[in-house]
């Protein structure tokens, strides 16, 4: 009972306006925790290998082709039985009109006993490219225009995640360094434009209910938020725009299917479809499908996202124990 009204809580603790997308967002993160937070590295106890491929608004074209933002994310989560912990890598590459980001981060997680779960205690080191291409400038010297430019950056990331056999939570921040970017611009030579990275703070929950005997219903939510602005700025957290929540469920039968639909705050619909095969179920292939159906200016009326993962054997002893009996114990 305790553990269903605290479930419940955390649920109903993000539920509020969003707007607005900064980073790449997947319909799948209920299936992606090791993307949202460092914490999440090896908590399930056992290796993790994701793909994720997502075309978001396809066919979009506004003024030139090839608006329609893509991205590519791979993943990988290992437990350290040794340190009581984890380490995990995850990589994206994702593209929207012009602009260009690869990002990589390394992350460990600390893993304590708590209840009847798991709690990880994360940080990350991030290192971000971005490239900006030619753009078509009204004035052809503002400086805010780039001009085939391109920056890198180091910063880092920090968050937690609990893990039980029936909740799962994870809280966590990006960009804590707030790293400033700057590019050639198209105007006069020696100026140059320049982008700051935001903090991004993400809080996902999820549920997991045994409606039957071998269906399992997992509600879940997901809630981010851009901190824009100087820490010192007291109107940061005034603007609905820097905020984003999704929430949804997914239905798993027999741990091999699984059917779930998504809500995005003025956005989208989703509905996710999902096959486990191979032994032990640990091949795993999804796809999600998001209409938008809100707020379809600037935007198509799709999104599509196909995602792979390999769930790797639980480690194990090594070195088998001696068997030992009575016969040969003198």
């Amino acid at each position: 009972m305790k553990v269903t009204l605290f479930a419940t809580l955390l649920l109903l603790a993000v539920a509020g306006t969003a707007l607005a997308q900064q980073q790449p967002q997947f319909t799948h993160y209920g299936l992606n925790g090791m993307y949202l937070n460092p914490a999440y590295a090896g908590i399930k106890g056992q290796g993790e290998v994701g793909l994720i491929l997502r075309y978001q608004y396809l066919n979009y074209s506004g003024v030139d082709a090839g608006g329609s933002p893509r991205t590519g994310l791979v993943t990988l989560s290992l437990p350290v039985l040794a340190l009581g912990g984890g380490v995990g890598v995850a990589v994206y590459y994702d593209q929207a009109g012009q602009a260009k980001m690869t990002n990589a981060a390394l992350s460990y997680s600390q893993h304590i006993k708590l209840g009847s779960g798991k709690l990880g205690v994360g940080i990350q080191g991030i290192y971000t490219y971005l490239g900006k291409g030619t753009y078509r400038a009204i004035d052809p010297d503002d400086i805010n225009v780039p001009r085939d430019a391109s920056d890198n950056k180091f910063d880092l990331g920090a968050g937690l995640w609990y893990e039980s056999p029936k909740l799962y939570a994870g809280l966590s921040l990006n960009n804590l360094v707030r790293s400033e970017y700057s590019f050639k611009s198209a105007g006069t030579s020696g100026n140059k434009s320049n982008y700051l990275a935001e903090n991004h703070a993400y809080f996902t929950a999820g549920y997991n209910i045994d409606a039957t005997s071998n269906v399992v219903v997992t509600p879940m939510v997901l809630a981010k938020a851009v901190l824009p602005g100087d820490f010192s700025s007291a109107s940061k957290f005034n603007n609905a725009k820097n905020y984003s929540f999704e929430g949804g469920v997914r239905a798993t039968i027999d741990d091999k299917y699984w059917i779930g639909a998504n809500y995005r705050h003025e956005e989208s619909i989703s509905g996710l479809l999902g096959l486990s095969f191979s032994k032990d179920n640990a091949m795993r292939v999804g796809y999600a499908f998001d209409f938008i159906a809100f707020n379809q200016d600037a935007r198509a009326l799709s999104s599509h996202e196909i995602m792979l993962s390999y769930r790797l054997p639980k480690p194990g002893l090594l070195i088998r124990p001696a068997i030992r009996t009575p016969r040969y114990s003198f």
